[in-house]
């Protein structure tokens, strides 16, 4: 056997160490999932996941709320800001003519 087909045969055993290792994790990650939804109910483990990456909170006051209402409000005019330019640019663009045709 040559060197080059060793190290093939060697990547291919790697690679199929590391799918078998990814199936057993998404397994697991699916059986987790699908347990937690059928002891709580969707709507909850939805709940629970927004909760913790930070997408929901509870606000105790209306000024909190406000608050946090109006970062977002700065979130969405900088994203606004910085498409609106590149959007016009594309819109505005002359159309190419050929050269006989209409």
């Amino acid at each position: 056997m040559t060197q080059a087909t060793a190290e093939k045969k060697g990547a291919g055993i790697f690679m199929a160490v590391m799918g078998g290792i990814g199936a057993v994790i998404g397994l697991w990650a699916l059986a987790a999932l699908s347990f937690s939804i059928s002891k709580a109910g969707l709507g909850e483990v939805v709940r629970q996941y927004m909760v913790a990456i930070g997408l929901i909170g509870e606000q105790a006051t209306l000024v909190d709320f406000y608050t946090h209402i109006k970062g977002v409000e700065y979130l969405v005019c900088v994203a606004f800001f910085a498409a609106f330019p590149v959007f016009f640019k594309y819109v505005n663009t002359p159309k190419v003519t050929v050269p006989g045709q209409r």
